[in-house]
């Protein structure tokens, strides 16, 4: 998956110009994150020396990014061009219910990519089989001939 992190007020505290006092678990996540095959681009207002001084720090903090501001690595920019980047997932702290925190977020993605358990599969399934033909069949067998059908 590729996502695209935002950097003030998501990696680091809010402090633009400046750059802010490391968010709990910032890298630690972002490292975990690569680890699991995440491809990761930073997706910041900053540019320029900023922007440098940005990607230096995560550099230094062991997080190399895929791509900084663009979709793909070398990605050049015509005038006119949008900057919006093509990610599967942003992670920013301006979101409608605010920053969850680091750890919520790698919890939620593991959670999406989890393979689910014995009895998570059968409750899948019944589900799965009640809206079924078959199982309308099997309801409707329950409900003329009375609950000894099953």
């Amino acid at each position: 998956m590729t996502i695209a992190v935002d950097f003030d007020g998501t990696i680091v505290e809010h402090r633009y110009p400046a750059i802010g006092k490391e968010k709990f678990f910032a890298f630690e996540t972002l490292r975990a994150l690569q680890r699991d095959g995440h491809r990761l681009i930073l997706w910041t207002y900053r540019d320029g020396a900023l922007l440098d001084e940005a990607v230096a720090y995560c550099r230094k903090n062991g997080v190399e990014f895929y791509a900084v501001n663009a979709s793909y690595p070398d990605e050049e920019l015509e005038s006119g061009q949008s900057r919006k980047i093509n990610a599967d997932l942003f992670i920013d702290d301006r979101i409608v219910f605010g920053f969850p925190g680091w750890g919520e977020i790698y919890q939620s993605l593991n959670a999406a990519n989890a393979s689910p358990s014995w009895s998570e599969y059968k409750v899948r399934y019944d589900q799965a089989a009640s809206r079924s033909f078959k199982g309308l069949l099997r309801r409707l067998r329950w409900w003329v001939l009375g609950n000894e059908v099953r």
